[in-house]
């Protein structure tokens, strides 16, 4: 594998990206690895490797270069946690697409990858920005995921399923039962949405698992989600960013 961790110059600051990639391969599809809110760090760098390892160039921005940067929440701290609220709140889903349109910029000047063959990943606060890259740059993200994502269908006008019509990928969207963000009726809007606009989809709504299941670190971990989660993206990504699958 070869890792890079970048400096992305944007109009609006300077955006460090970790970029990992197989050892051997070019114009590999592209994947954007949108973090969430406890910023980037080493356990998402795992991630993206996982995902790297199967043949793809893997993007992982720090979204909240704007105002930091770097930043990684001590949860422990009040003062860290609080701080983390202030910086997911000052991001919006048009500045998130902003900074897809420089990580693209980037990668189409980089011979391992091909930006014209794009997939997005986002968690959590990510999730939503997911949705809207992919309607965003809808002649190139061809496969896009939200895993447990959060105000992906609200009474705003920058909300995702207002959106579903200019989405052309694929979707996968996932979500917990114990989501004090999320709840039952609030993802059922969002499918209706998908529906109404002929989306290809997937949606799971898994039963007794927590907010936060896919990640190691956290105490609401399932492994079992988790790594149903991986079987989903992986086979999302694979088949429509790969002529051979």
């Amino acid at each position: 594998m070869i890792e890079e961790h970048v400096v992305i110059e944007t109009p609006e600051g300077d955006m460090s990206t970790f970029i990992v990639r197989p050892q051997h391969g070019d114009s590999l599809p592209t994947i954007l690895f949108l973090m969430d809110a406890p910023g980037k760090r080493e356990e998402l760098h795992d991630m993206a490797r996982r995902i790297a390892a199967t043949g793809y160039y893997v993007m992982l921005p720090n979204l909240y270069y704007r105002d930091v940067p770097s930043f990684t929440v001590h949860r422990e701290d009040p003062v860290s946690a609080r701080y983390m609220a202030q910086l997911m709140a000052n991001l919006s889903n048009s500045m998130v697409a902003r900074d897809a349109s420089a990580l693209l910029d980037y990668a189409a000047k980089d011979f391992a990858a091909n930006e014209n063959l794009v997939g997005v990943t986002g968690y959590c606060m990510s999730g939503p920005f997911a949705l809207w890259v992919a309607a965003e740059y809808a002649d190139k993200v061809k496969a896009t995921a939200s895993i447990h994502g959060v105000r992906l269908a609200i009474d705003t006008e920058d909300s995702p399923h207002k959106r579903a019509e200019d989405i052309e990928a694929e979707v996968l969207v996932m979500a917990a039962e114990f989501d004090d963000w999320v709840d039952r009726p609030h993802f059922d809007r969002l499918v209706t949405a998908l529906d109404d606009a002929n989306t290809n989809y997937n949606a799971e709504w898994i039963d007794g698992v927590h907010h936060g299941f896919v990640f190691p670190q956290r105490a609401k971990y399932d492994q079992v989600a988790s790594e149903r989660h991986w079987e989903l993206l992986h086979s999302l990504f694979d088949r429509n960013l790969k002529s051979d699958s």
